[in-house]
Parts: C-alpha cells; sequence; structure tokens
C-alpha cells in the first residue's frame, strides 16, 4: 500500500459511508450551494472518522455463488413453510404442538451466527430465541414440534448451518 493511499484511508476510513452522508445531507437541505456542500463534506469524513474505532471486523464471503444459491433456498422454504403454516392454523388447533429447542453451533464467528438465526426467524413456522452466551447454542421455537426434536435440529443444521459455514468459510 503507497503512502498516498494509506494518507486517503487515514481521512476517509469509509469512503463509501462519507459520500452517503454527504448525499444524504444534501437530500435532506434540498440545495447543492457550496456551503452545504462543504458543511456536508466534513461531515462525510469527521463522523466515520468518528465511528471508525466502533467498528467490529466482519468475516468475508469466502463463496459469493453459494450465498446466491442459499438465498434461493431460503426463498423456497419460505414460501412452502408458509403454506404449511396457514394449513397448520387454519385446521384444529389441538393439532399445533409448539416447542423449544436448542441447537447446537459449529459456527463460530457472530455474523454467520447471525445470518443463521435470521434465517430460522424468517422461515415461518420456526423462530430464533437467543443464542447462547458462549454462541455454542441457538434456542428455537418450534410452531409445530414434531415428535422427535431431532428432526428439526438435523433440518436446520444440514439445511442452512452448513451452507452458512460454506458460505463463510468457517
Amino acid at each position: 500500500m503507497s503512502q498516498i493511499s494509506r494518507g486517503i484511508s487515514r481521512v476517509l476510513p469509509m469512503p463509501l459511508h462519507s459520500v452517503s452522508l454527504l448525499i444524504v445531507w444534501l437530500m435532506l437541505n434540498s440545495t447543492t450551494s457550496l456551503g452545504h456542500i462543504l458543511l456536508g463534506s466534513l461531515l462525510g469524513i469527521f463522523i466515520p472518522l468518528l465511528c471508525a474505532p466502533l467498528r467490529v471486523p466482519t468475516p468475508k464471503i469466502k463463496r459469493p455463488l453459494k450465498a446466491l444459491t442459499y438465498v434461493f433456498v431460503v426463498l423456497k422454504d419460505i414460501v412452502v413453510a408458509n403454506i404449511e403454516v396457514a394449513f397448520l392454523v387454519v385446521g384444529p388447533m389441538h393439532k399445533i404442538k409448539p416447542g423449544l429447542i436448542a441447537v447446537p453451533l459449529d459456527l463460530s464467528d457472530t455474523l454467520p451466527i447471525t445470518v443463521l438465526a435470521s434465517t430460522v426467524t424468517m422461515t415461518p413456522g420456526t423462530v430464533s430465541a437467543d443464542v447462547s452466551a458462549d454462541e455454542k447454542w441457538l434456542y428455537v421455537h418450534v410452531l409445530n414440534m414434531p415428535v422427535d426434536e431431532q428432526e428439526v435440529i438435523d433440518w436446520i443444521k444440514q439445511r442452512y448451518e452448513s451452507r452458512v459455514k460454506e458460505i463463510f468459510g468457517c
């Protein structure tokens, strides 16, 4: 990295955020006068500088094509689960057997765990209730618990967690 690029990255640690702040500032004020451009530029420089120490390093997506296929898998599961939940809710209430399960996690970073928990929550019939303090367990509420709760655990681990591990290279 050259001296110039290091200097620029010190002044603009988050260049996209800086540009976005400038654009939002100009849009909020409905003007492109020189004074507002200068003030918006100063805000676009100083706010990211103040926030830079608060940034948490996040793992990079190692396999973006896997992420794209994951999105389609989740979308399909959302549609199918919506139909299943609709039939379950419209039917007799005594058939609904809710339950809470603990899914052991093989993921190590916060972002992949968050992606998995969000996926479980987006799929109708399941909600991520909590992640243990040591990030080893994901607690999931299931609307209609099967007799063997291991089925749900295996479904989450094979259908979602294994794909998230591939995407992030965990």
